[in-house]
């Protein structure tokens, strides 16, 4: 398989002026963390056992009450969950390649949003931690829309805060519920492979393009002339 799959189709840009990107996965490295994370709250709420986080993890995208609802876990393990992962965020690490490729379409004056299934308060607090929250115009959270992902709300609030064209956005994801989202904001819905997705699942979701690194999304992106 090629390193970049772009299908030749009318709907995928290759102007593009907007991006909007999911945080765990796609900027950020944080399974290991939601794993401890989700690990502990367990424990603390339910007790012994082995945590199903591997079923979590297939929900991934989505809010975190939300996949307590659809695992019937109690609600109160957000609270731990939330706490613990505040207290890893330190570990989580930026993926090899998003520094280099924010930097470069910030460059080509592409305009840049998170939209994430954690809360507002948290993304924006981990990207602060990692020192790279200064690089998006906007950073919002599931709580801060009426409906989460895999609802359209938070990808369509994302491109009003930008100003955003929909046919020159795209939506980067690693989640079938991102790929939902960007197609209900009818924008281009990007698979992003590098970090730990179910790969056939998401590619089972027919995404607009795939990305195996991060520096291919460049490929969508018009070069700014040299003066």
């Amino acid at each position: 398989m090629s390193s970049q799959y772009v299908p030749s189709i009318p709907s995928v840009p290759s102007d593009v002026t907007s991006v909007v990107f999911d945080l765990d996965g796609v900027l950020v490295n944080s399974f290991a963390v939601m794993r401890e994370a989700f690990t502990l709250a367990y424990a603390e709420v339910v007790g012994p056992g082995e945590p199903p986080f591997e079923e979590y993890n297939r929900h991934l995208g989505r809010y975190f009450p939300d996949i307590m609802r659809i695992m019937g876990l109690p609600l109160a393990m957000e609270e731990p969950f939330v706490r613990e992962s505040y207290r890893l965020a330190h570990l989580v690490k930026v993926f090899d390649g998003v520094p280099e490729l924010l930097g470069e379409l910030r460059r080509r004056g592409v305009r840049l949003a998170v939209a994430t299934g954690k809360s507002g308060p948290r993304a924006r607090s981990l990207l602060d931690t990692i020192g790279i929250r200064d690089r998006f115009e906007a950073v919002l959270g599931s709580d801060e829309v009426a409906r989460a992902k895999p609802a359209p709300d938070i990808v369509l609030k994302a491109m009003d805060l930008l100003g955003a064209d929909p046919g020159r956005t795209v939506m980067v994801g690693d989640a079938v519920t991102d790929l939902a989202s960007a197609r209900g904001a009818g924008v281009t819905a990007v698979a992003a492979l590098w970090g730990e997705t179910d790969e056939a699942t998401l590619l089972a979701a027919d995404p607009d393009v795939v990305l195996r690194h991060p520096a291919e999304l460049l490929a969508l992106c018009p070069v700014v002339p040299v003066p």
